[in-house]
Order: structure tokens, then sequence, then C-alpha cells
């Protein structure tokens, strides 16, 4: 009588030369410098190739920080630029970004998950670089990023988002994050979370005479749910700092 071994070994070797063979015919369709990218690594240790990860990684980020510095400085973002934004977007709604050819009218339902570049058109995907660099300069925008806002006053901005979405705000930076168990009851039954697992993200930040700053950030992130998070209901808060250790 075999065992489960021999029937599993048995159907490997009848298996064998069919898989040697699609292998090789994928192979050979790939690019060569990719190849020899993936021989090396299969000759390194698994602990030097996380650190080469690792530093990959690193680089990345630093990458995609200084192309959104120079993005955030191209802005020149002033007052008269957030009057702007406010204004050009105020109105946008998830039904105005499909019908203006932004987003597919397929892409998934508010509240289940992240929407992907294949759901956004170039139109839609400059929308959101947009509104992600926009929302950098009301949050971080000082001399330096080419950023002329005359903050007077400190506010703090908490948001929740769901720990598999926070992704989409990693260009946050001077954040704090706490992990936070939600309960949301959706009317619609599509994304009723019990006990769900988020993230809290505070921010503190200047605020201009008229809370230009706040309906700024609110813009913004109405444009980021509508594009990418796509959470029925993003929350987020401003409050008054009246005293904070963050002094410049």
């Amino acid at each position: 009588m075999p065992t489960i071994e021999d029937i599993v070994r048995s159907i490997n070797r009848q298996l064998t030369p069919e898989f040697e063979e699609r292998l090789r015919a994928a192979l050979a369709e790939q690019d060569r410098e990719w190849l020899v990218d993936q021989v090396v690594r299969l000759t390194l240790d698994r602990h030097l190739l996380e650190e080469m990860d690792r530093r990959s990684e690193i680089e990345a980020r630093a990458r995609s920080r200084a192309e959104r510095l120079a993005r955030v400085r191209s802005l020149a973002v002033d007052r008269a630029a957030v009057e702007r934004f406010i204004a050009e977007h105020r109105s946008t709604t998830r039904a105005s970004l499909v019908a203006g050819g932004q987003l597919d009218a397929d892409a998934p339902a508010k509240g289940s998950t992240l929407l992907g570049s294949d759901q956004r058109s170039p139109a839609g995907e400059a929308l959101l670089v947009q509104a992600k660099d926009m929302l950098f300069a009301l949050l971080f925008g000082d001399a330096a990023s080419n950023t002329a806002l005359e903050r007077t006053q400190h506010e703090l901005l908490t948001m929740a988002v769901p720990r598999f979405k926070a992704g989409a705000l990693d260009f946050m930076r001077a954040s704090t994050e706490l992990s936070a168990a939600g309960t949301w009851q959706d009317p619609d039954s599509v994304s009723n979370d019990e006990r769900a697992d988020n993230v809290l993200l505070e921010i503190q930040f200047g605020e201009v005479a008229g809370e230009l700053v706040g309906h700024g950030i609110v813009t913004a992130l109405a444009l980021i749910n509508n594009l990418e998070i796509n959470e029925q209901v993003l929350y987020a808060r401003m409050i008054d700092i009246e005293q904070s250790t963050l002094i410049g």
C-alpha cells in the first residue's frame, strides 16, 4: 500500500519534464539583466538578501521624497494657490471623477479595497499626485519647499485609516502612528467592521488666518480618498493646540 509521500513523489516525477520545459520557455522570454540579477540573488544567503532589500527600500523612499519635494517646489504654494485648489476641487466627488474619465466606472465599491493605478486614467493619476503634493505642502511646507504660508497657530490633524490602506499616506513625515480598533456599521453592508485594525495618524501643522490650510487639507484628503483610499467615511479632524513642544 503506497503512502501519500510515495504518491506525491510519483506525480512530481511525471510533471518534472513538463515543468522544466515550461520554465525554460518562460525564462527565455525575460530580460537578460533581470536573469543575471535573479541568479545572483539565488547565490546569496538570506541575511544578505534582507539587507540588500532594506537598502533598496531606503533608497527608493529617498528618491520618492526628493521627487515629491521637487514637485512641491514647482507648485509654489501660497494663499492664492491654496484658494485656487479648493475652488477647483471643492465639489469633486467619485461620481464627477467617473464622469470626467479620471476613475473607472467599475472601480471597487467604497469601503472595500484600495483603488490601484489600473482604476485611474493618466489624468486621474496626475490628480492624485497633485492632491498628495498639495497635502504635503499644506502640512509640512516651508521656505525650503517654496511654500509661502504665514502660519499663525498650531493645529493637530488626526486621521483614522485601515492599516492595510495606510500605505496610501506613506509620504507623510513628522507624524505619530497609533494602533486603534474601530467599529463601523455600514448601512449598505459593504464594509461593516467589528474591532477593525486601524491606524491613527497625528500630525501637527501650522494654520493661517481664516483656516485656509484646514480647508485645503480637507479638499486634498477628499481627492485622495476618492482616487485611492476608497473609504465610505475617511475620519479626519483638526483641533487647535494651545501649547506644544514643537516650537518653531
